[in-house]
């Protein structure tokens, strides 16, 4: 009797990702990719500290959540390794308030949250300098803090806390500034609901990350091919409206 030769078994990977749009965006292209021989498991993680910490550990094969200046900085202060892979699109950082519906609004002595961590809120003050809330020593500087504020003429107090935690107290501030990940996962549309977005200008791509020993490796290229196909771009367009960008 002759034996036939065994199916290949699909080359599976594993991406952590944060709940939207990331992983939204992987679950769409799933289909794609198992034509490819791939199966793409999708680990959904709410913080930024997990995703790279079980890539890591060698928990995931790769994530996608974060951006070069977030990733740089976290392997600097832990000690890890964790390289990009591909830039995938944009999230432009917004202001949002439940007070106010005009930057000009905002009043003396306002209260504004901010990420606690260093790369978001060196980004969120950039943000706030181009809105003329604040007036930074070196507007460029992606490593500013409330340090490096040389005027502030509203006389704001500055907030920092956790970035997941910023949607909740919305009620409790007069603006803060949130990521598009944390905006979207509490419902709020940052083409329509922020007072002021970043602009096209912004060099925080989204980006998928690895492990240097497999970045290369058949299933990530077809990954990243899938993740700049053209079809997820429409994706990207058509379910968030512009509130995310690609970048290919």
């Amino acid at each position: 009797m002759t034996l036939q030769p065994a199916a290949r078994a699909a080359d599976k990977i594993v991406v952590g990702a944060s709940p939207t749009p990331h992983a939204e965006i992987l679950e769409n292209i799933k289909p794609m990719l198992a034509k490819e021989g791939v199966d793409l498991q999708v680990v959904v993680f709410t913080d930024y500290i997990q995703p790279n910490m079980q890539l890591a550990q060698k928990r995931i094969d790769a994530n996608f959540f974060q951006h070069k200046p977030f990733m740089d900085e976290f392997n600097r202060s832990r000690g890890t390794d964790i390289v990009a892979v591909s830039d995938i699109f944009v999230a432009p950082f917004g202001a949002y308030s439940s007070k106010i519906k005009d930057i000009k609004q905002l009043k003396d002595g306002a209260v504004v949250a901010i990420p606690n961590d260093a790369v978001n809120g060196g980004r969120a003050l950039q943000l706030l300098d181009q809105a003329g809330v604040v007036q930074l020593a070196d507007p460029r500087n992606t490593k500013s803090t409330v340090k490096d504020i040389k005027a502030n003429p509203r006389h704001i107090s500055i907030k920092q806390l956790e970035a997941p935690m910023l949607p909740r107290v919305l009620p409790e501030v007069d603006l803060a500034v949130i990521n598009t990940t944390f905006a979207l996962e509490a419902k709020l549309d940052p083409t329509k609901d922020a007072l002021f977005l970043e602009g096209g200008q912004s060099s925080y791509a989204n980006l998928l990350a690895a492990r240097p020993d497999d970045k290369d490796t058949p299933a990530m290229k077809k990954l990243v091919a899938a993740l700049r196909s053209p079809q997820a771009a429409q994706f990207m367009r058509e379910r968030f409206k512009g509130s995310i960008v690609p970048v290919f």
